[in-house]
């Protein structure tokens, strides 16, 4: 069972690393922060900045304060940087949608500009973004340490993609599931099981995210 807790021992605390010109409003954000409440769980869920290193440079140093064994949580561009956590530290993760390839897929906005509605930071993406996710890529990722969610119709990420490389993990396949994954609020329990957590079913709602 998804939602039953895992044996080993319960996670220290939580990590949730957003996606790509997301932040710490976000619905999952926000959710996660709930969830970890009804917990009495520690969690972090910061603002990244928009630069790929300068954003796994910053959820590096909160892990010191997070306790032996944080349960790290990542979407789209955030699973990626939660992969690389994992792989460092030998954490358990959970992956919503996550950026299989970024380096190829930030290489087709290079040159355009962004502003963050959480933060309302304004910039453009530059070469040094794909060349940054190139060099943090893993050369391998431990599919045992990983609980998957994907959606079957994200628009923005190919899930055959993610399924074959994290192949042999923990996985969920929601049918028409959207990139956004915004019945995040349903698989609560079970990625909290995967930190050795037992959340209740319907415990936290998407309007607890508004």
């Amino acid at each position: 069972m998804l939602t039953a807790p895992l044996a080993a021992a319960p996670a220290s605390s939580l990590l949730y690393l957003h996606g790509f010109n997301s932040g710490y409003g976000s619905p999952k954000a926000v959710l996660m922060r709930a969830a970890c409440a009804e917990l009495a769980l520690p969690c972090e869920t910061p603002q990244l900045p928009h630069r790929p290193a300068a954003a796994l440079e910053m959820a590096e140093a909160l892990l010191v304060s997070l306790g032996p064994r944080p349960l790290l949580v990542g979407s789209s561009m955030g699973g990626f940087l939660v992969t690389c956590l994992a792989e460092r530290h030998g954490l358990p993760a959970v992956l919503i949608n996550p950026a299989v390839r970024p380096a190829r897929l930030v290489a087709e906005w290079i040159g355009e500009a962004f502003v963050n509605e959480h933060s309302g930071e304004r910039f453009v993406v530059e070469a040094a973004h794909r060349e940054e996710l190139a060099a943090l890529a893993p050369r391998r990722v431990t599919p045992e340490r990983y609980l998957l969610l994907l959606g079957t119709a994200d628009e923005t990420l190919d899930p055959a993609d993610a399924f074959a490389l994290y192949r042999g993990a923990r996985t969920v396949l929601h049918p028409g599931g959207d990139h956004v994954f915004g019945m995040l609020e349903h698989y609560l329990p079970a990625v909290l099981a995967h930190g050795g957590y037992r959340l209740a079913p319907g415990r936290v709602t998407a309007v607890a995210s508004r």
